[in-house]
């Protein structure tokens, strides 16, 4: 029965923003700006550090990485929402929901892998300034890249292969813009017990690791700033790190507060706007956030801008 009922639905309808009929037409406009921007602010920044010697650097190498997981998070979502604000069938199908959904949950755990390793990087940094660039050697470094990419590709296939065994006994209509797993859940006709034990088991430790990680290797850091002579020295280094923690802040507050909070039906009509949120407004941000507050890729771009105008 089950089987039957999971074969029957081969597409979902995406409802998407349908409780605001009249601002459809403004609502596409606003998000396809955002993710112009997105692309705009994510791979420019990939572009800048491959092309500038100055940032040939580990911190900025994975600081490359991590704007093109923006980027690539933002297009899993953003081409179909948009596209379903100007079709008349808002709809997507099963595989195509699916992939979509693997893609996403790709991107997203591998952003939160590469917020940690930058947290341990600006760590080795500051504690051992003088053995860092042995430290973080380029081939230790893809090792960690490597782990980060392989750590998100393995919880995604988990979650994936998890919702597969989910029955929608004909059901088909997600009250969400994307296939998120959450969406899919209350959806489905079958127990979800297994799929909500998964999602809190490796939210756990996804988040458990990448935080605690961040949390002791921003402890001593701390510790190293402050039993600095130089208050001048204290405040660059501080400032070298303000970026990233605005953005694990930004990303790792809304991911806890999306998935490990209780739920009620409050917090269920509010989905959306908090996935709006971390699919699409942080990656909006992360650019100007480690351009505005960073001199050397301020520098860098004007470098580059120069160069660009004045080949010769």
């Amino acid at each position: 029965m089950m089987e039957k009922n999971s074969s029957a639905v081969t597409e979902f309808i995406l409802q998407g923003f349908a409780e605001y009929p009249k601002l459809q037409n403004i609502l596409f406009l606003i998000f396809l700006i955002i993710y112009l921007w997105i692309l705009l602010g994510n791979l420019g920044m990939v572009v800048l550090i491959r092309y500038s010697p100055q940032l040939e650097t580990p911190m900025y190498f994975f600081l490359q990485h991590f704007s093109l997981m923006d980027a690539c998070i933002a297009s899993t979502v953003a081409p179909k929402m948009l596209l379903n604000f100007m079709a008349k069938r808002k709809t997507i199908t099963y595989g195509g929901c699916i992939v979509q959904f693997f893609l996403f949950c790709i991107f997203t755990d591998v952003e939160a892998f590469l917020l940690a390793i930058m947290a341990i990087d600006r760590y080795v940094a500051i504690r051992k300034p003088l053995s860092y660039t042995v430290i973080m050697s380029r081939s230790f470094c893809l090792w960690l890249l490597c782990g980060a990419y392989a750590g998100g590709v393995l919880s995604s296939l988990i979650h994936t292969c998890a919702s597969l065994r989910l029955s929608y006994c004909g059901r088909n209509s997600l009250n969400h813009f994307f296939c998120d797993l959450a969406a899919l859940m209350a959806l489905a006709c079958s127990d979800t017990s297994f799929n909500q034990l998964l999602l809190f088991t490796f939210g756990i430790l996804v988040e458990g690791l990448n935080t605690v990680t961040i949390a002791v290797s921003y402890g001593f850091i701390i510790i190293a700033v402050v039993k600095m002579p130089s208050s001048g020295g204290r405040l660059k280094t501080f400032s070298t790190c303000a970026s990233h923690l605005t953005t694990f802040a930004l990303f790792h507050g809304t991911i806890l507060f999306m998935y490990f909070r209780p739920k009620s039906r409050f917090f269920m009509l509010t989905d959306k706007k908090i996935s709006v949120f971390y699919t699409l407004i942080i990656p909006m941000l992360n650019p100007l956030i480690y351009s505005l507050r960073n001199a050397d890729v301020k520098g860098a771009f004007k470098r580059l801008l120069r160069k660009t105008i004045s080949p010769h």
